[in-house]
């Protein structure tokens, strides 16, 4: 018996594989004592087989600097596969297309010039493609856009292997009613879970690694600390909420009180008057946020996704920046966007437009005189001096 034992562990040894093995064979090896072995390295194994696949929907300013967090990320924690897929809009710049100069230079000369993307983050122009095998989808494109996009995706993602996060400042509004962007997306992709991250994160700022925070939403806790492992990093601190409608609804509404800071800065009004114009924008955003949603936390409002976007938007985002510029030199909001945004569309016109059709379908324009006059300034050609006049 005792000799028996000792030929089948010499046995063992004999096969155990060397490094002059090829490296096939000394992977099977590798695989085969993985299945043999105790319970952690049976975790190791499934969780290598198993990695969470992630992909980027949207390439513009933000969408390219969020893919530089991610791309880094995703090389730190060993439940994420190491490539990231990152959907472009296919364009030309200079005889090239973009994918071409992003997959070959790592950068995106149009949309965030300057900054290098991590090697691990591949451009692709095809949509279905760029989620092909993913099991985390990131959103970050124009609010208009996303229920097209999911419409197209429907079919290509299977939403108990999946979860989103979306990074998409906006609501569809109007007057059919109030539906978020979370909702949309979880609608059209049959169900999948939903989380939301805003903040005060403008995004030339996050590229260039000044220190900021952002707000993440969840409704399930695990999903919640995935997106923090995700996003988080020393100069990019994420608090985490379990509070969906609340971040999300900050993140959309705060661009409408932009673009009424904006206003007050092309009239030269100064910093009384601007302050003014948040307090009053902030006040409208809970009123807004408690009356069409039910749940929302009093103490998002005091997150970064809250009072934090709402003063760095309105002091240096793209919606005051327009806005300002809109007073001061005459031109309709399309005409500097095409010229001061190099053709990327503002969020704050977009939500502005369709929170009034849904204030002016239920009878609320009167409750909530900021966002009216907003509008009004913006499409109606009230004079911009009514900023002050009807609130």
């Amino acid at each position: 018996m005792i000799l028996a034992t000792i030929q089948h562990h010499t046995l063992l040894r004999s096969l155990r594989p060397s490094r002059s093995w090829p490296r096939t064979y000394r992977s099977i090896s590798r695989i085969q004592s993985c299945m043999q072995a105790g319970g952690g390295e049976r975790r190791i194994l499934k969780r290598s087989m198993s990695s969470e696949k992630v992909c980027i929907i949207g390439s513009g300013n933000w969408g390219s600097t969020i893919s530089r967090i991610v791309g880094e990320n995703v090389q730190k924690f060993e439940e994420f596969d190491k490539d990231v897929t990152m959907w472009v809009m296919e364009e030309e710049i200079e005889g090239r297309k973009l994918t071409e100069i992003i997959n070959s230079e790592h950068e995106n000369v149009k949309y965030l010039p300057g900054f290098k993307l991590p090697h691990n983050v591949r451009a692709e122009p095809e949509l279905i493609k760029t989620v092909q095998d993913a099991t985390v989808l990131i959103f970050v494109l124009p609010h208009q856009f996303v229920r097209g996009v999911c419409q197209k995706l429907h079919n290509s993602v299977q939403a108990n292997h999946c979860k989103a996060v979306s990074l998409v400042k906006g609501v569809d509004a109007g007057k059919g009613g109030f539906q978020l962007i979370s909702d949309i997306i979880e609608d059209e992709l049959n169900g999948i879970d939903v989380s939301v991250m805003m903040g005060a994160n403008i995004a030339s700022e996050v590229a260039e690694g000044h220190f900021c925070e952002s707000t993440l939403g969840y409704h399930k806790r695990e999903h919640g600390e995935l997106f923090y492992k995700l996003f988080h990093t020393p100069h990019f601190r994420i608090n985490m909420v379990h509070d969906v409608a609340g971040v999300e609804i900050c993140g959309a509404l705060k661009n409408v009180v932009a673009l009424g800071a904006g206003f007050v800065d092309g009239l030269n009004y100064g910093s009384n008057t601007k302050a003014a114009i948040i307090r009053i924008g902030l006040m409208e955003m809970k009123k807004f946020a408690h009356f069409f949603y039910n749940g929302v936390r009093e103490e998002t409002f005091l997150e970064s996704c809250g009072v934090a976007d709402l003063i760095t938007t309105c002091m240096g985002g793209r919606n005051r920046k327009v806005a300002e510029a809109m007073v001061k030199t005459g031109q309709s909001i399309s005409e500097l966007e095409r010229t001061m945004l190099n053709g990327q569309m503002l969020q704050g016109t977009t939500t502005a437009q369709e929170i009034f059709e849904l204030l002016d379908s239920r009878g609320m324009k009167q409750e909530f005189p900021l966002f009216t006059t907003v509008y009004k300034i913006a499409f109606e050609n009230m004079p911009a001096c009514r900023i002050v006049q009807d609130v």
